[in-house]
């Protein structure tokens, strides 16, 4: 199992001939889904995508020099960072994403319209509260949704509890911590990215 931080079934029959081979000849057995042979990116949304707790001194304007908009979200300002957003498009390649965060359907509701995101992806939901032991209030969802697939979690809320859950994971599993006030900048997202091609050289 490799644990990294920064500090974070259709079958198909062909009526042709079976011992010929050619583009008319479809294929036999079950066929693998594309997605279940990548790994799942968990996204949290505030914090990696929503911006919070940035200001630049000089002009005291919040979020100065970084991509993205103020948006009202069920009457809440959010900064939104379409830097984080192109970095996700980009991801796509190498992960199955899936949002992680206490929006849950919500973020299918209004990202894909304000950022450009995918339509629909997967979303966790969440009992509210922290459960397993006040371990950490996501683990006992990822758990469930994630079962024993490969997964990076990428989160701005980290805990030690996170850390030893991913160390006991028998999958791969990557843990990336973003800073609020950035969200997901290139530097995250180049580690992603490398990590999910390691991934997949190894087999």
């Amino acid at each position: 199992m490799e644990t990294k931080e920064i500090d974070k079934e259709i079958s198909g029959f062909s009526s042709a001939d079976p011992h010929k081979d050619g583009p008319d000849r479809a294929p036999r057995g079950p066929q693998p889904d594309p997605a279940a042979r990548r790994p799942l990116l968990l996204v949290d949304i505030d914090g990696v995508i929503s911006l919070f707790g940035g200001t630049e001194l000089s002009s005291g304007s919040p979020f100065a020099g970084q991509a993205g908009s103020f948006h009202s979200i069920d009457g809440m300002p959010h900064f939104l960072s379409s830097t984080a957003a192109a970095h996700l498009l980009d991801l796509q390649r190498h992960f199955e994403l899936a949002w992680c965060s206490g929006w849950e359907e919500k973020a299918n509701e209004h990202l894909p319209h304000l950022l450009g995101l995918p339509p629909v992806l997967p979303f966790l939901r969440f009992e509210r509260s922290v459960g397993r032991a006040n371990a950490h209030w996501k683990l006992a969802a990822i758990d469930e949704f994630a079962g024993e697939r490969a997964l990076a979690w990428v989160d701005d809320a980290l805990n030690a509890a996170c850390h030893e859950w991913a160390q006991a994971r028998a999958a791969p599993t990557l843990l990336v911590q973003t800073e609020p006030e950035h969200g997901l900048t290139e530097r995250e997202a180049q580690l992603l990215g490398a990590w999910a091609q390691e991934l997949r050289a190894a087999g």
